[in-house]
């Protein structure tokens, strides 16, 4: 999920991070379920945490799952904001998606992008409320909920962890439409990431992992 952050108001994990490569749609990875997380608390789950946020920056997202950055785990992070314009950060693992029931859901059809089909953008329907139950990387459990666009972003994310991206809600001919953008527009994209990583180093005095 694309959206654009103030570099001068990212959260402390972006500067302890270091760059992942970002998957893209046709790697076997984005196309299975993940594992759960089973071991909490450790040094390399906040490690890979700190990763993906500052992974989700540099590619301007408002989420990212960890399949994004080729690692098999229930565990996606976020930092986006609702129709109100409420700011919604932070992370959960091995979550569980629960929408409205069929009676009182909303479909809102919105454009939708998506970190691993860079460049391309479609119209696709999501529930306009969502909540998720799981677990922090402590361990402690999570209840996060979501509306408008926040909760397009949380439907979005925990498709990603059962091996779906939204190109698979999309009917043959927007696929193809949608595969036809990612191949105009990557290139741009990829140089757009690379610079936006530059200037994340400058800025920190440093330099971004690979």
């Amino acid at each position: 999920m694309p959206v654009r952050h103030d570099p001068m108001s990212l959260p402390p994990e972006a500067a302890r991070g270091s760059v992942r490569r970002i998957t893209v749609v046709g790697e076997e990875i984005l196309s299975r379920p993940c594992q759960e997380v089973t071991e909490f608390g450790t040094a390399e789950l906040s490690a890979l945490i700190d990763d993906m946020f500052l992974t989700m920056y540099v590619a301007d997202g408002a989420g990212l799952a960890a399949n994004q950055v080729d690692v098999d785990l229930r565990l996606f992070v976020y930092d986006c904001p609702d129709d109100d314009g409420v700011r919604h950060i932070g992370h959960i693992i091995n979550p569980v998606l629960d929408l409205p029931d069929p009676g009182s859901r909303r479909l809102v059809e919105d454009s939708e992008g998506c970190l691993s089909v860079p460049g391309a953008t479609m119209m696709v329907p999501r529930t306009d409320r969502a909540v998720v139950r799981g677990f922090d990387q402590d361990g402690d459990p999570l209840v996060i909920e979501g509306t408008g666009y926040f909760a397009r972003c949380l439907q979005h994310e925990t498709d990603h962890l059962i091996g779906h991206t939204y190109l698979d809600r999309l009917s043959k001919r927007d696929r193809k439409d949608a595969l036809r953008q990612m191949e105009d527009r990557r290139e741009d994209v990829f140089a757009r990431r690379e610079r936006k990583a530059g200037s994340l180093a400058r800025q920190d005095g440093g330099t971004p992992g690979p």
